[in-house]
């Protein structure tokens, strides 16, 4: 008996392909509605609109297409149930061997700029997450693809099974289903919700090694339908990607984002850059980043904002590194690395998308935020002293500022010529994260500049740091005795910015 295929897909992303292999290789019937309907028949291919198989017109303008028995009958009827097939016989249905279908286009309409609540509603699927999850449901019977990229691996179930997808294809298609229905009400419900309820879900793209320790099973998440950020890098080369990898990867992706108009360069570990820096060239920015600490550069991240050319490509193979990205790496460059065979190689054309929010579960429950993206504006910034800064000196603090907010708290960050010179990371105490910084600096924090992350509670940290050399200093303000590091500040010849925002990380 010919058997019978339901198409009803949003993405057309190898309809085409797909529906002509079906009825040519393997003699399935198609039916199809709308769009998907004009676009088979457009390519040639024989198709029944399922207004016509149904006998019930598209209603509604649209909103009811497949809601109806001759659909639902095909897709949920057991074939080794002899009442379900004396229902099919007796109604005049067919079974339904596969069904297409992906949704509509919810979460892409809500993320463009002004959308209306309508807007958004309309593009609420309903036919589609039904048969979804009818055929998932049957996968005993029939097999669902939500995902143009399950055409292929099923076109090689039927040509290597007789015709036939295998029962252990189906159910995992079936998880699949399940999934993406899941995700997409999660969606919604997330953007009906607003602030009284937030959801979180993902599909799991991979099993990890393990997480932070070898003690902690692990496993990667991709959130929404379309792959977007670390889901959509493409990796050159290299082993897979550890939990450790990802999380440093992200702060690296951070650090990277602030900085579009120069080239620039950031070497991580455990989250905290130990070298960031600017250059006339990516080589040249990776090369200031790695001597700013190149002990600790061993075993580090990289992230680059500019494509791996051969000269970049030679500077990295130069030592151990974990993970390197960039935009995009020329031939000529992968080369080269690829005699660095275990060094982990992605590419990610946008490293400044993120996410809009951050989490953190907590006993009994989690914390969500808003992403700390303020960018910053050295036109609001506020001279507090009686010096007054240069052009060139204002744009050191602005890249100290750019770096120092993305260190842990208590941060802060030593730098001169648009490079780290000291970090100070997640010490419990200011003072402590400065000294750690200026001994890191030595030398080189005479004329530098310092920025930190939350204000001076004390001036005992302004006095060190002019001890040490340094001549400028940013910080966001706000301390009861802001005018005592101001007075430190005017005494000992420093520029002292505040910039009214903190940036504490943890």
């Amino acid at each position: 008996m010919v058997r019978l295929a339901l198409l009803s897909v949003s993405n057309k992303t190898g309809l085409i392909d797909l529906a002509r292999s079906l009825v040519e290789e393997f003699d399935f019937d198609l039916i199809s509605s709308g769009g998907t309907a004009q676009a088979l028949k457009d390519a040639g291919l024989p198709v029944t609109k399922v207004a016509d198989y149904t006998g019930s017109p598209e209603i509604l303008g649209g909103r009811v297409k497949t809601l109806h028995p001759r659909i639902h009958g095909g897709i949920l009827a057991r074939r080794d149930v002899p009442q379900d097939i004396t229902d099919l016989e007796n109604n005049q249905i067919r079974a339904i061997d596969l069904v297409v279908v992906n949704l509509y286009p919810f979460e892409e309409t809500i993320a463009k700029p002004g959308v209306t609540l309508s807007q958004a509603v309309e593009q609420i699927d309903i036919g589609g997450p039904a048969m979804l999850r009818a055929s998932s449901k049957n996968f005993a019977h029939l097999a669902v693809l939500c995902d143009p990229a399950q055409y292929e691996e099923y076109l090689a179930q039927l040509r290597q099974n007789n015709g036939e997808a295998s029962l252990e294809f189906r159910q995992k298609a079936a998880l699949k289903g399940f999934s993406h229905t899941a995700s997409y009400d999660q969606a919604i419900a997330s953007y009906l919700a607003e602030a009284q309820h937030y959801t979180l879900s993902g599909t799991q793209l991979q099993s990890l090694r393990y997480g932070e320790n070898p003690h902690q099973p692990a496993a990667w998440y991709q959130t929404g339908t379309t792959p977007t950020g670390w889901t959509a890098a493409t990796k050159l080369q290299g082993k897979e990607l550890s939990y450790n990898n990802l999380v440093d990867l992200e702060a690296a992706r951070r650090i990277i984002a602030e900085f579009t108009d120069t080239p620039a360069a950031t070497i991580i570990k455990h989250t905290n850059p130990c070298g960031t820096a600017l250059g006339s060239t990516i080589s040249e920015a990776y090369q200031k980043a790695f001597n700013a600490d190149s002990t600790s550069a061993f075993g580090g991240i990289v992230a680059l904002n500019r494509p791996i050319d051969a000269a970049t490509a030679s500077e990295l193979t130069k030592t151990f590194l974990e993970c390197v990205v960039a935009p995009s790496c020329d031939a000529e460059a992968q080369e080269i690395l690829g005699k660095k065979s275990n060094v982990r190689v992605l590419t990610l054309a946008d490293l400044s998308r993120g996410s809009k929010d951050t989490v953190k579960a907590i006993a009994g429950g989690f914390l969500v935020q808003t992403s700390d993206d303020v960018i910053a504006d050295a036109s609001q910034w506020q001279v507090v002293t009686e010096r007054q800064p240069t052009a060139d000196e204002l744009a050191e603090l602005l890249f100290a500022w750019k770096v120092c907010k993305h260190v842990k708290s208590n941060a802060i960050v030593v730098t001169s010529d648009h490079t780290t010179l000291g970090v100070g990371a997640g010490q419990m105490n200011r003072v402590g994260s400065v000294k750690i910084a200026l001994e890191q600096a030595g030398e080189k924090a005479k004329g530098a500049t310092l920025a930190s992350d939350g204000f001076f509670p004390f001036d005992d940290s302004v006095k060190t740091a002019a001890a040490a050399g340094i001549t400028a200093i940013v910080q966001p303000g706000g301390s009861l005795r802001d005018k005592d590091s101001i007075i430190a500040a005017n005494e000992l010849g420093l520029l002292m910015v505040l910039t009214g925002v903190r940036h504490f990380l943890h």
